[in-house]
Formats: structure tokens, sequence, C-alpha cells
């Protein structure tokens, strides 16, 4: 399904954040985005982004690369660095069939987040929240259901994302399995 925006332009309804605009790169008009992931596979892929400053709208992209921590980018239709440094700050979104094909047992955290987590015993754990890089290894983020009584800090439960821990993904059923108990 699409979603009208500026100009009438269709947005797809499976936008992906994947990073922000932090300014101009060079005098001609380039940008430098930081990526929300260690990956900017999806950034360095898409040919198409889109940007929430002034209004969300889509960009087309010439040229793409990592440069550092950040990618450079030269937009179509942007030619001038004051107009690039206009763009900080924006958002970048990229529409999810865009991003680049994933080998097995391989995933994009976005598709884990809302997937439910149980044991090995199938005791219901949570769902995923979010994940997290800890520098070893990313951290599974799994918000506990609302008990009474449990202190707000108390809802969260940190699981490693590694082998020893995470035992299957079931992306169809919206599962994962996990070696861990309630009271780690």
């Amino acid at each position: 399904m699409l979603q009208s925006g500026a100009y009438g332009v269709k947005i797809p309804d499976d936008l992906v954040l994947v990073g922000y605009v932090t300014g101009a790169f060079g005098v001609q008009g380039w940008v430098r985005i930081k990526p929300y992931s260690a990956d900017a596979g999806a950034l360095l892929h898409a040919k198409r982004w889109w940007l929430d400053k002034p209004e969300l709208s889509d960009v087309d992209v010439s040229q793409a690369k990592m440069h550092g921590d950040e990618v450079v980018a030269q937009l179509v239709g942007i030619a001038d660095r004051d107009v690039a440094e206009a763009l900080k700050g924006a958002v970048v979104q990229i529409s999810r069939r865009h991003f680049p094909a994933l080998d097995d047992n391989e995933f994009y955290w976005v598709d884990l987040i809302g997937l439910a987590v149980v044991n090995l015993q199938g005791d219901a754990l949570g769902t995923v929240s979010g994940l997290m890089e800890s520098g070893a290894h990313p951290i599974l983020r799994v918000e506990l259901p609302d008990v009474s009584g449990v202190e707000k800090r108390q809802r969260e439960m940190l699981i490693p994302f590694v082998d020893q821990f995470i035992k299957t993904i079931d992306r169809v059923g919206k599962v994962i399995q996990v070696d861990w108990q309630r009271d780690f």
C-alpha cells in the first residue's frame, strides 16, 4: 500500500529508518549520512532514499560510498554545498524491498523487532524491542510482559545475540527460541 506525500508522490508503506544526514561533504552538494547500523549496505545499495526535510519526499541517489564510519552521497538535483547543508538532521529512510538480499541465517535487525521470545522450556519471555551493539556482539533487547509490581527498570531483558543463546529464529512464525531463563 502506498500513501500520498509531498507533490502527490506515493510513499511506500515499508520505509525503514536507516540513518540521518550529518551535513554537507565537499563543495559540490554531497551529503554525509550517519547509518543507524554498522553495516551500511542498504544505504549503498538503494538508488532512491526518502528524506523528511523539509517534508517527506523521495530523492534519487547518483553515487554513494563509505567514508570512515559515514556514507557520503551525491543526490540528484543537489549540486551546492549550502543546499546539502540545509539537509542536516534529515532522517533517511529506504523502502524495505530495496535492501540487499541476505544469506541464510542472516537477519536485518528491523525484521527481528516485534518477534516473540521463548526459552527452550517454552516459557514466553517477552517481545524483541530492539538490538544494540556491545562491541563484542549484538545484544537482543527483550521487553518483558507488563507485570504489576515490577519496577520499570526491570521490564527489559538483555540477551547476547550469539549462537550459544539464540537457538532458532522463525521469522514466519514470528518466534525466537533462546537458551535463557527468566532469572538471568
